[in-house]
C-alpha cells in the first residue's frame, strides 16, 4: 500500500508547495490582498443612489418661495448647490464639462404665478450621460419641491399646498433624453477593453523573453533602454487602435450611439490613452518575474479601474476617498473623455481637464519603467 500511496510523500509535497508560495510574494500578496480589496471596494467605495450631486442654480426670481426650494434641494442630500446665478450659457458650459449634474432654473415672475394659481414652470436640466447617477436625484424631486413649499404656503395659500403641486416640474434630460443605457455602457466598455487588454498584453513583453531565455540577446543588441521600452510598446499601440476601429463600428452598428463630437479629437486622446496603459503594462513587466505575475499584477489594477472609474457605478457616489483613487486612474478620465465626445459633442476645450492627468499619468509611469529596466539589466 505504501507504494502506491504514502502520507509522508504526500506531506513532502504539501511542504514543498507550501514554501514555494511563501517565496513568491506576488501571489501571495493576490490571495490575501484581492479579497480584501473587493470587501472594501464593494462594501463601501459603491453606491447604486449617488447623494450630494452638484447642481447649478440659476435663480431669477428670488422670492421666498424660490429660496425655500432650493433650500430643500440642498438639505434634501440629493442636490449640491455649487453654483448660485450663473448664466444660463455658463451653466450649459459646467453641465457639458461635467462640472454639475443638474441646473435648476426658476424663472422671472415665478413667485407671482405661483401665488396666483398659474402653475407657473420650474425647469430642471439634467446630464443623463449616465442614467442611474442623475434617476435619483429625478426621482425623489417633485416630493422633495413639495415638502419644501409646504411652509411657505401657509396661511393664506394654505389652498395651493395640498393635491397636486401648484407649479410645472419640466424635466430636461441632456444628451441622453431617452435614457438608453447602451449609450453610457458601450463608449465605456471602449476605455475598459482596452485597458485589459493593451496593459496584459504588454505585460507579457518582457517576461516572455525572460522565460524563453531571449533577454540575454536582447541585452547585447546595442539598443538602449528606451528605444527597447518604445520598440515593445508601439505594435500594442497599434494593435489597440485596431480594437477602437472594431468598437466604435459596433457601437454604430449595433447600438447606434451618437457621435456628435469630432472623431479626430477622440482618436488623439484615446492614442494617449492607449500609450499610457501600454506604459503601464510594460512597467509589470519589468516588475514581474513571470508571466503568470505579469497577468497577477495586471488583474490587480484593473480591478479598481473597472469599480472606481465611473464605469459600473456612478462616479460621484462613491466616499470621497475612493474618488480620490479613482481621479488617479487613467480609465476614469478617458471615460469623461470618450463620453464628453460622443455624446456631448465636446472637443479639446471641454475634455482640457482630463487630458493632463492622463499625460501626467504617462510621463510617471514612463519614467519608473526606465528606471526598473536598468535595475532589471544590472
Amino acid at each position: 500500500m505504501n507504494r502506491y500511496f504514502s502520507w509522508s510523500r504526500i506531506l513532502a509535497v504539501m511542504v514543498k508547495e507550501s514554501i514555494q508560495l511563501r517565496r513568491d510574494r506576488l501571489t501571495f500578496a493576490m490571495i490575501i490582498g484581492v479579497p480584501i480589496l473587493q470587501l472594501i471596494l464593494f462594501g463601501y467605495a459603491i453606491n447604486t443612489d449617488p447623494k450630494q450631486l452638484p447642481t447649478a442654480a440659476i435663480i431669477i426670481d428670488n422670492g421666498p418661495i424660490s429660496r425655500a426650494i432650493v433650500a430643500g434641494m440642498q438639505l434634501s442630500n440629493y442636490f449640491d448647490i455649487v453654483a448660485g446665478a450663473p448664466s444660463e450659457a455658463e451653466a450649459r458650459e459646467m453641465l457639458a464639462r461635467g462640472d454639475v449634474t443638474f441646473i435648476v432654473t426658476i424663472p422671472a415672475g415665478f413667485e407671482r404665478a405661483f401665488v396666483r394659481g398659474e402653475r407657473p414652470q420650474l425647469l430642471i436640466e439634467a446630464d443623463a450621460t449616465d442614467p442611474t447617477a442623475a434617476a435619483g436625484g429625478l426621482g425623489a424631486l417633485p416630493e422633495i419641491i413639495r415638502y419644501a413649499v409646504a411652509r411657505e404656503t401657509e396661511g393664506a395659500l394654505s389652498a395651493q399646498s395640498p393635491g397636486t403641486p401648484p407649479f410645472d416640474l419640466v424635466v430636461h434630460k441632456l444628451y441622453n433624453p431617452e435614457s438608453i443605457t447602451a449609450y453610457n455602457i458601450v463608449p465605456g466598455l471602449l476605455g475598459t477593453i482596452l485597458t485589459m487588454t493593451t496593459i496584459l498584453m504588454t505585460a507579457l513583453a518582457l517576461t516572455r523573453e525572460v522565460e524563453r531565455g531571449t533577454i540575454e540577446n536582447l541585452m547585447a543588441t546595442p539598443a538602449k533602454p528606451h528605444e527597447i521600452m518604445i520598440g515593445k510598446i508601439v505594435p500594442y499601440i497599434v494593435f489597440g487602435f485596431l480594437q477602437v476601429a472594431v468598437i466604435l463600428v459596433a457601437a454604430w452598428l449595433l447600438f447606434a450611439v451618437p457621435m456628435e463630437g469630432p472623431m479626430w479629437v477622440l482618436l488623439s486622446l484615446t492614442l494617449l490613452f492607449i500609450a499610457a496603459n501600454v506604459t503601464l503594462g510594460y512597467t509589470f513587466s519589468t516588475v514581474a518575474r513571470t508571466q503568470m505575475q505579469a497577468m497577477q499584477m495586471t488583474f490587480f489594477f484593473f480591478l479598481p479601474s473597472i469599480l472606481l472609474s465611473g464605469f459600473m457605478f456612478p462616479f460621484r457616489g462613491m466616499p470621497d476617498w475612493a474618488q480620490v483613487i479613482g481621479e488617479a486612474i487613467p480609465l476614469t478620465h478617458f471615460l469623461r473623455i470618450v463620453r464628453g465626445v460622443m455624446l456631448k459633442g465636446g472637443g479639446f476645450a471641454e475634455a482640457a481637464p482630463n487630458i493632463w492627468p492622463l499625460l501626467a499619468f504617462w510621463l510617471v509611469v514612463s519614467a519608473i519603467a526606465l528606471i526598473r529596466y536598468r535595475r532589471t539589466l544590472d
